[in-house]
């Protein structure tokens, strides 16, 4: 028997098989190669919920984050905000409803923020350019945003340059709160600041998804952090998805071969014994390598895994990863084509 569906948890974004290539000169004047930064990409974004993003640098983890935001269009697929085709909407409507319910936190709050602004015009710029209720009611949301993220009422008048690295952060995640976002995209937020400032940030973002009832999509190259702070996580190598579940599955029961090695760098807190070095050749997103990316630095890559990128396997709880030769695990999945041909 079919369970009642649960409308809280319908995906505020969706990722519908999402392509983004760049174009690049390389090889001459006249030769314009692709980068591959995303491929095939499927994933949602629910209401309340935070979903992780991890992988190496490069793998495309902030080009998703600008498909989300609706910065980049895709080459390929579809996006969707709360059901509706993002890119089939006018440039005024996705401007005003589905940027408004977007906000942003970048990893640099020092860069983020004008300098030559103080944090009340800062924090107030948002509401004036959406022209939100009076001037009185925006110095008051002003007043509430500061409120918000744990600053004093005199931090208003100073410039972010007389701010330390966690203000300034702070500021940049009351700008992005301002007009009351229903989803936050937080692209490597705490990598700028020290280390002793940055479980400060994180116990922010997770009271304030708490309080108000937030979505989220963290990024990080940090496992530790990502497996902290999320529900679900995906894990990405090479602009494609070969991993995504619960954290608690992505994290304590891992099945692709990559998401292991990432793991693996953790071993005191994730209790991993073996450190997994990783050899072979680093592929090129201009020229990705056939079948699986990760093919050619995996230690069990053999010659199905070069044949074509491998179908989804689906474990139980939203279990999912792309692999033919996967890392065994608690939850057991139907047996994959191929599998007893290469003695498993």
């Amino acid at each position: 028997m079919t369970a009642p569906k649960d409308t809280t948890m319908e995906p505020l974004v969706r990722l519908d098989h999402v392509h983004v290539r760049h174009k690049a000169r390389s090889g001459g004047i006249l030769r314009r190669d692709a980068v591959h930064a995303l491929t095939d990409a499927c994933l949602e974004v629910r209401r309340g919920e935070i979903l992780g993003l991890v992988g190496e640098s490069g793998c495309g983890k902030s080009t998703l984050a600008r498909v989300v935001t609706g910065l980049q269009r895709p080459t390929e697929g579809h996006v969707y905000f709360k059901g509706q085709d993002l890119w089939q909407t006018s440039a005024a409507e996705r401007r005003t409803r589905f940027g408004a319910s977007i906000g942003v936190v970048f990893q640099d709050p020092s860069t983020a923020l004008n300098p030559r602004l103080p944090v009340r015009r800062i924090l107030r710029d948002p509401l004036d350019v959406h022209t939100r209720g009076t001037p009185a009611e925006r110095e008051q949301r002003v007043e509430e945003l500061l409120d918000l993220v744990g600053l004093p009422g005199h931090t208003l008048q100073a410039l972010p340059g007389q701010l330390s690295g966690g203000q300034r952060q702070r500021v940049a995640i009351a700008r992005a709160l301002a007009l009351e976002p229903e989803l936050i995209v937080a692209d490597e937020p705490t990598s700028a600041l020290d280390v002793s400032v940055r479980a400060q940030v994180l116990n922010l973002l997770v009271d304030l998804r708490a309080r108000l009832g937030l979505g989220m999509v963290f990024i990080s190259h940090d496992v530790q952090t990502v497996r902290y702070l999320s529900d679900r996580i995906a894990v990405l190598y090479l602009g494609r998805v070969v991993e995504e579940g619960r954290a608690a599955q992505v994290t304590g029961d891992s099945r692709h071969p990559y998401t292991e090695a990432l793991l693996s760098a953790t071993p005191s807190l994730l209790e991993r014994p073996r450190r997994i070095v990783l050899h072979g050749p680093v592929p090129s997103a201009t020229n990705p390598p056939s079948g699986c990316p990760f093919r050619t630095r995996c230690w069990k890559a053999d010659d199905i895994c070069a044949a074509a990128f491998p179908e989804a396997t689906d474990g139980p709880g939203g279990h999912r990863w792309h692999c033919v030769h996967p890392q065994p695990g608690a939850d057991t999945a139907a047996p994959l084509p191929g599998r007893a041909a290469h003695g498993g």
